[in-house]
């Protein structure tokens, strides 16, 4: 359906495959390659090798698991098919502007922008498969190196005698690391030639990818439109509507920063939540899915696809949406559930599947 809509559409085998996985992986790039997504995402050489013999209409991207943080390795993957190379995280601006001018002038590079930074180097971890048995290499992280951990030392002549470490009361989120946001340097992104930004979403709700890939979207559109009025605080605004850890720049402009880890295990930007996604636009009422309680008197925010600035209005009725009796609130007790709400005059029809906000 994406593909028909005109999206693009990219397609991961992100796995280091075993033998007896290949004869899966290369039915699944034949079934791929018929239904033209535009580029499988991947990181071992065999599956590259496998997919580009059973995909040959598809191209390659290479994963930031792939660990290329050099033009040299670029351009060995170039060589090897590659339409597509996706950094790993821990370049630097400098490091990249170096790559894309010694890559080759068709390849396209690919860096992240925003989301979860991983422990391990560029996502090549194992501990969530060790302690929780899901494998974040085959799409199932825990993530593991999020969660509060006692650490103790044990002296050597006293076995079994575990004493504390207990630094201060910032110590036992040791592996946690910020949330990466480059809103700030999309004007820097843009002009040193990079193709692409990818936003990490690995366990995040519709809504938090809506509010951050718009906000995205539009500080790129808008900056090409206009560069000398480039504001990313109306952006970083809109992001920080989303519920994150604190936000860091991690390497991108230096590799010594320090300011990457959140050791307290907060979570910042509590102001809003998911309120639910639009089903059908019924002139002056609407139908939305619900994901969270719901009461007249709410403040609500619709986020707009190819807008900043949301929507906002309030929830002055809601009617139960099978029997249009006028209810004074709703809770998301079934799956699906759904409620009519009042809609403002705007000047634009609602789309399904637009998102809608609850301010708390």
């Amino acid at each position: 359906m994406l593909i028909e809509n005109g999206k693009r559409v990219h397609a991961a085998i992100n796995i280091y495959a075993e033998d007896e996985t290949y004869d899966e992986i290369i039915e699944q790039a034949r079934i791929l390659d018929e239904l033209g997504v535009d580029g499988i995402i991947m990181s071992d050489g065999g599956v590259i090798d496998a997919v580009r013999a059973a995909a040959p209409h598809t191209d390659v991207h290479i994963s930031t698991q792939a660990n290329t943080v050099s033009y040299h390795a670029a351009n060995f993957w170039y060589k090897n098919g590659a339409k597509r190379v996706i950094l790993g995280r821990e370049m630097n601006k400098e490091q990249i502007k170096t790559l894309i001018q010694n890559k080759p002038e068709d390849l396209e590079v690919e860096i992240f922008c925003h989301g979860a930074i991983c422990f391990a180097y560029s996502g090549r971890c194992f501990l969530s498969e060790f302690l929780a048995g899901r494998n974040g290499n085959l799409g199932d992280c825990a993530q593991s190196c999020r969660w509060a951990y006692n650490v103790y030392v044990e002296e050597t002549n006293n076995p079994g005698e575990l004493m504390p470490v207990e630094t201060d009361e910032k110590g036992t989120y040791i592996f946690s690391s910020k949330d990466m946001c480059l809103i700030k340097e999309i004007p820097e992104i843009i002009d040193m030639g990079v193709n692409s930004v990818k936003i990490e979403g690995r366990l995040k709700t519709e809504y938090y990818l809506a509010s951050v890939v718009n906000a995205y979207r539009n500080a790129i559109d808008d900056y090409y439109n206009d560069p000398e009025h480039y504001d990313y605080t109306k952006y970083l605004k809109e992001l920080e509507k989303t519920k994150t850890r604190g936000l860091t720049t991690f390497y991108f402009n230096d590799r010594k920063n320090k300011d990457i880890q959140d050791y307290g295990g907060h979570q910042y930007n509590n102001d809003y939540e998911f309120g639910g996604k639009i089903i059908e636009d019924q002139g002056d009422k609407i139908l939305i899915e619900i994901r969270n309680k719901l009461t007249v008197g709410d403040q609500m925010e619709l986020i707009v696809p190819g807008k900043i600035e949301p929507v906002v209005f309030q929830i002055e009725k809601l009617w139960n949406d099978e029997t249009g009796e006028e209810i004074s609130t709703v809770n998301p007790g079934k799956a699906e559930q759904k409620v009519i709400l009042n809609k403002p005059k705007t000047e634009f029809d609602w789309e399904k599947d637009w998102i809608l906000r609850r301010k708390k």
